[in-house]
Order: structure tokens, then C-alpha cells, then sequence
């Protein structure tokens, strides 16, 4: 009777040391699919920075021009009211 509750205690210890083993093999796993997901993010993120820079950059210069004739415009206009 005693070994046959020794060789159940076995099994058992047996069946968790081989369910732990296959659980980490799992985490490992899952852990490699996130980390290259997060290179690709990563890229995807730095292509969309460059983008959204290149756009910032000519509204940048649409609005200084157009401040710069304002400017000028009034300027235009005071000179010919003060003097």
C-alpha cells in the first residue's frame, strides 16, 4: 500500500515538474513574440515621427511666410499713417 502511494506521489510530482517545464517553455515563447512586436512598433513609430516632422516642418514655413507678410503689410500701413 505504501508504494503504491509513493509511486502515486511520483506520477504526480512527475506530471508538475513536466507541466512547469512546459509552462516556460510557453512564457519564453510568448516573451519572443513581444519582443519582436515591440521592434516592429518600434520601427512603424520612428517611420510615423519622420512623417509627422516633415509635415510640422512645412506648416512651420507656411506660417512664417505668412506671418512675415503680415508683417510687412503692416508696416506698409503704419508708414503711410504716421508719416
Amino acid at each position: 500500500m505504501v508504494a503504491v502511494a509513493w509511486a502515486a506521489i511520483e506520477l504526480l510530482a512527475a506530471t508538475l515538474v513536466s507541466s512547469l517545464y512546459y509552462l516556460g517553455s510557453r512564457i519564453d515563447a510568448l516573451g519572443s513574440r513581444i519582443d519582436a512586436q515591440a521592434s516592429s512598433l518600434s520601427a512603424r513609430i520612428d517611420s510615423l515621427e519622420a512623417s509627422l516632422n516633415a509635415r510640422i516642418d512645412t506648416l512651420d514655413a507656411r506660417l512664417s511666410s505668412r506671418i512675415d507678410a503680415l508683417s510687412a503689410r503692416m508696416d506698409t500701413h503704419l508708414e503711410r499713417h504716421a508719416g
